[in-house]
């Protein structure tokens, strides 16, 4: 058995004191059309496949579930203050200032968002889809940093994780009208609009005071690079979901 497979992103090797990742497909025990590293709770997959697979990230990452804080997401913009570890139902993003505690978003071509503010040691795991892309919660939720532990954008670090790309994500009038120039774009010959959700959410943390050079970009697809990574879209509905993680060691 391959050991499970992440990534971690570059823009935050610079914190030792950070754990970081970002799951691929790679290395889990569920079967075809799951293969293989699905952590995805809400997911048809077989239930032992899925705790396995979960089990079998968190001890690749030197954690355990019991440290773990993850949410049922719904593509709102509510934002838990989470304080200790668990299953929560209706938040779409989770901030904390606890060392040990790790946050947790599930992705399979929504957005994942991590944010570390290495003054207040404080971290943020942001799962954002259109909707919640439209209803700023990216800036929702550093302003509740803000508010909760002082965190001021300006010092901070995060990371755009892997989504659908721009040039995959069809929608339609309806979608589009929800997003400004340049994140909405028409192509004529195909008379449909196209979502540049990586840039939308750079953008937000870039209005909250985010640096340029602080901000760090996947630079894989779930639907281009689907070999490695799961896409609800590419694959009909019928897939897995990655995980993307971050928290302070303890």
């Amino acid at each position: 058995m391959k050991t499970p497979s992440f990534r971690s992103p570059p823009i935050f090797q610079s914190f030792p004191e950070l754990l970081a990742a970002e799951s691929t497909r790679h290395g889990g025990l569920s079967s075809f059309p799951y293969q293989s590293l699905n952590v995805g709770l809400f997911t048809e997959d077989r239930p032992e496949h899925i705790r396995q697979n979960r089990g079998l990230l968190f001890s690749s990452l030197g954690i355990s579930e019991d440290q773990v804080a993850s949410s049922h997401q719904v593509h709102g913009d509510q934002i838990l203050m989470a304080e200790k570890p668990g299953f929560y139902e209706g938040y779409d993003a989770l901030i904390t200032s606890m060392p040990g505690l790790f946050l947790s978003v599930t992705i399979a071509d929504c957005t994942p968002i991590l944010v570390y503010d290495p003054v207040h040691r404080a971290v943020a795991a942001i799962h954002a889809g259109w909707r919640g892309t439209a209803s700023r919660i990216v800036q929702k939720t550093m302003q509740a940093m803000k508010e909760l532990f002082q965190t001021r954008a300006e010092v901070c670090y995060a990371y755009v994780g892997t989504c659908i790309d721009e040039c995959s994500y069809e929608v339609g009038a309806e979608v589009a009208g929800h997003f400004e120039t340049p994140f909405s774009r028409f192509d004529a010959q195909k008379q449909k609009y196209f979502l540049d959700l990586k840039a939308a959410n750079v953008a937000q943390l870039r209005a909250e005071g985010m640096a340029e050079e602080r901000i760090g970009i996947s630079p894989y697809s779930t639907v281009l690079h689907n070999e490695d990574y799961f896409s609800h879209r590419k694959e009909k509905g019928e897939t897995g979901r990655m995980l993307a993680l971050v928290g302070v060691r303890e």
